[in-house]
């Protein structure tokens, strides 16, 4: 290799990006523009400072809530379910934990059958059905 060694290289030129709107906003931008006299535009926003978001509709969803007079209640088990599902478990000589583990249920849920708490499940009861040998759901 002889004579003078040549570089090809073009040169770089790296520029800063435009600020974005968060930098914008930020304050030694804010008095930057202030001090050579550029226009400012500041906009209070609707809710700052308050928790407006979280309670504006609850009013209307409390008077909502006062005004309801209709009562809701879920069905509970009918006395004659209660009755033959005892009926049942009695003439098998089952303790309401036996029955439940026979029946892949809690013995909790035999009780609140038994003692009417239960909100009815037809799954349940055709378990109950199954496993007593008596029909439990004719007679609704």
């Amino acid at each position: 290799m002889s004579g003078p060694i040549s570089q090809d290289w073009e040169p770089v030129v790296i520029r800063k990006k435009a600020p974005n709107a968060a930098a914008k906003k930020d304050e030694k931008a804010v008095n930057a523009a202030r001090r050579s006299g550029a226009e400012i535009e500041t906009v209070k926003k609707s809710t700052a400072g308050t928790n407006k978001a979280a309670s504006s509709s609850t009013s209307l969803n409390t008077r909502k809530l006062d005004e309801e007079t209709e009562n809701l209640a879920h069905d509970r088990v009918p006395s004659e379910l209660k009755k033959s599902i005892m009926q049942g478990r009695m003439d098998k000589k089952l303790t309401q934990a036996q029955l439940g583990q026979l029946i892949n249920e809690k013995p909790q849920i035999i009780q609140e059958y038994e003692s009417g708490k239960a909100i009815p499940n037809q799954q349940i009861i055709g378990k109950l059905e199954r496993a007593l040998g008596v029909k439990l759901r004719g007679k609704k």
